[in-house]
């Protein structure tokens, strides 16, 4: 194809060869020349993107879920398939590709009834059920120690959700390895309380209700998380109270329970082109939820990727991409986490920033933009820093476009959480979920007022009859722009050095991705 650039720069190039401008363009030259020479390269590559070809990949991500049970779900032939499709088109590309395995729970089941007993200063029994009850999701374990006592307010604060026991790392502070730990509910999620207690070496947790009206009793949940390998149970306020108030209390507790793991995996690839030791990482989930094919969610957001990625083949980019399509997302972020988790320091200081795309055709859609800097002032605060950089590179697409686009918060629902707790700068589209679009949101997007902006959002009818065509075609485009523009330049993201991380994971405070359990 040829290629016109504005300002007369380059006239009758194929694509190839103008693509290969930013291995000759200096700062210095770009300057000079007073144009953007990486945004222009961006924008030609964001024109080949079509959602018509995005949409053949989204015809094949619903022929393998008609021909596997309706699904695409973690652990399933459909997500097997869905996979290999990817993988294929990926390597005939030339791309480098690989898989790295991610564990998820299939069944959790409780034997018998677990048990709590005091064994000094006295010995005493706590009755199961109506003193204390087992966190679902938690691990086996039969452990008789010390109880410690983690920051609790005692009395109970007037108000609920007051206690911030467990919430952060430093309640831990003195805390003895191989006590059990004993954590008041309030503010965080326990999930959060209960990873807090394993970094500081506690052998089991039990947590005890906060003790305002209506938060006496065991509360029954789900912690999701089975990897915590001690024992979970939550008792009363009652309790709680009487084993917090003898220092030196031993305590016997044992839950008689296994979670039964399956594995899936991720796909990782990286482009040829590059420097290794920088990488633009751009990503997508690509499981669906057992209830359907997951059209929208998220096969929009892994075809797009996927038609940007073989867009990008053959460019010769100044830094590496990468590209992850993860497994496990809908059973809690499992595949990013754990991909993240894996990665040594020295790897993770490598990835310069992450973009994530989930669900990017919504039918009744309105165009969020991942809030980088915090400007909306909700929720969780400002993403590390970088952010604010990716969240204006997007805005500029849409700006320039006359398009209309809002902040959302990096609420934890999708995997750039594992990427922002490590400090590394994020960003990306979204279109909208269960959530209901307002009437100033119709008015600004189009669509419909009252309504969700998935209406088939986690169910069987998210098929291919399920995309928003316009919305795919200016979302592809936006996703190949950004991700070719971050290709060519990264000078507004900050250096990974150790300045840099320690005010990224100051930034990323407060950033939780917990799925299923209670908030506090």
């Amino acid at each position: 194809m040829r290629l016109r650039f504005r300002h007369g720069l380059v006239r009758g190039l194929t694509l190839a060869t103008a693509l290969a401008l930013p291995l000759a363009f200096t700062p210095a030259a770009n300057a000079s020349s007073g144009v953007d020479v990486p945004d222009v390269l961006a924008n030609a590559i964001a024109h080949q993107v079509k959602g018509k070809n995005v949409k053949k990949h989204l015809d094949k991500f619903q022929e393998i879920a008609t021909a596997n049970g309706g699904n695409r779900a973690a652990g399933t032939a459909g997500y097997d398939a869905s996979l290999a499709y990817v993988q294929d088109k990926l390597r005939k590309a030339g791309y480098r590709t690989s898989t790295t395995d991610v564990e998820f729970p299939i069944k959790w089941e409780e034997f018998s009834p677990s048990v709590l007993q005091q064994i000094t200063p006295e010995a005493k029994t706590y009755t199961n059920g109506p003193d204390f009850v087992t966190v679902a999701s938690s691990s086996g374990g039969d452990v008789t120690a010390p109880i410690q006592v983690v920051d609790p307010v005692i009395p109970p604060a007037p108000n609920p959700n007051t206690s911030t026991a467990g919430c952060e790392a430093s309640d831990f502070a003195g805390f003895t390895p191989g006590n059990i730990a004993l954590i008041q509910r309030g503010t965080c999620p326990f999930v959060d309380k209960a990873t807090n207690a394993k970094a500081a070496g506690a052998a089991g947790v039990i947590f005890f209700n906060e003790g305002q009206p209506g938060r006496t009793d065991p509360l029954a949940f789900d912690i999701v998380e089975w990897r915590f390998g001690f024992p979970i149970v939550m008792a009363s306020t009652a309790v709680g109270l009487d084993l917090a108030d003898s220092p030196g209390t031993t305590v016997r507790l044992k839950v008689d329970a296994k979670t039964e793991v399956g594995k899936t995996k991720n796909l990782i690839a990286d482009s040829r082109w590059g420097k290794s030791g920088e990488i633009v990482m751009v990503g997508a989930h690509l499981d669906s939820v057992e209830e359907g094919p997951g059209i929208n969610d998220n096969g929009s957001g892994s075809a797009a990727i996927l038609e940007t990625a073989l867009k990008m083949a053959y460019v010769p980019t100044k830094y590496k991409l990468r590209f992850g399509f993860w497994g496990a997302e809908e059973l809690g972020l499992l595949g990013s986490e754990q991909y993240v988790a894996e990665l040594s320091q020295a790897e993770k200081d490598k990835i310069r920033l992450y973009l994530n795309f989930d669900m990017v055709a919504s039918p009744n859609d309105a165009t969020f933009l991942y809030d980088g800097d915090d400007s909306d002032a909700e929720g969780a605060g400002p993403g590390p820093a970088g952010s604010a950089e990716i969240e204006k590179r997007l805005e500029n697409f849409y700006a320039k476009r006359q398009l209309p686009f809002e902040g959302t918060d990096f609420d934890g629902r999708s995997d750039y959480g594992p990427f922002i707790a490590n400090g590394i700068p994020s960003g990306g589209i979204f279109t909208g979920a269960e959530g209901i679009k307002t009437p100033e949101q119709a008015a600004k997007f189009g669509g419909t007022a009252g309504v969700a902006f998935d209406p088939c959002y986690h169910s069987e009818c998210d098929t291919i009859t399920n995309i928003n065509a316009a919305a795919l075609e200016r979302n592809s485009k936006a996703i190949a722009y950004t991700s070719s523009f971050f290709s060519f330049d990264l000078s507004d993201i900050p250096d990974r050095n150790a300045a840099a991380l320690a005010k990224s994971a100051a930034a990323s405070s407060g950033h939780s991705h917990s799925h299923g359990e209670p908030a506090k």
